[in-house]
């Protein structure tokens, strides 16, 4: 598994492109606010927290969590938007999660940067910590790689199919669409999607 904090002490973090996502800023413009909830919204994987702040300027409160503890400092020097915290910790952890609830989840660069055979405990665990009818809205990377990348290392791609079947067994499909709004060289290389967890989806309990 990459050394993230390692990563950002040395600066090595080409997926901080210095502001929040345009796949997200696009989903803001497009769905307002009402999609997230009353909050809190948690951002798993959130790095410095561009995507957090974004979000908090829509009024709602939110935790960014990331499992590097210089990304958590450097996301907690800005200067604060509205009702963002930020935690260093794993999300995937069933003892991080115990006792908390999430009106919604934003996925950004989270789910590409684990293992894929950490997938189905991601899927659980973004299940877990919503609350009955809660939403899971994310930026997924399908080809995040170029020709003669290195794909045994993060970022992994995915298929929708595979998205689909994934979170199926918890949530709903809303929403999805392909995004207009993206960094250069990932037109149509990135699916949005929205999914509501079901109103009987039962989370196993974790020790």
């Amino acid at each position: 598994m990459r050394d993230w904090e390692a990563c950002y002490r040395a600066g090595e973090t080409p997926w901080d492109k210095g502001g929040a996502a345009p796949p997200l800023l696009e989903l803001i413009e497009r769905l307002g606010p009402a999609l997230w909830g009353g909050g809190p919204v948690l951002v798993p994987g959130c790095g410095v927290g561009h995507d957090v702040r974004a979000l908090a300027g829509l009024g709602i409160p939110l935790l960014g969590v990331d499992i590097a503890k210089t990304a958590i400092e450097r996301a907690g020097a800005f200067p604060a938007i509205g009702a963002e915290t930020y935690e260093v910790g794993d999300f995937l952890t069933p003892g991080w999660r115990e006792g908390r609830r999430f009106s919604a989840v934003w996925e950004h660069t989270c789910f590409c940067a684990i293992d894929p055979s950490m997938r189905e405990a991601y899927a659980e665990a973004v299940a877990g910590v919503l609350a009955p009818g809660g939403v899971l809205a994310g930026v997924f990377f399908l080809t995040p790689n170029d020709p003669g990348d290195d794909r045994s290392v993060p970022p992994f791609d995915v298929s929708i199919a595979e998205l689909e079947g994934l979170f199926s067994r918890w949530f709903e499909r809303i929403d999805a669409w392909v995004p207009q709004r993206v960094y250069p060289g990932r037109e149509g290389r990135e699916w949005t999607g929205i999914f509501r967890k079901l109103p009987h989806a039962r989370v196993a309990a974790q020790t």
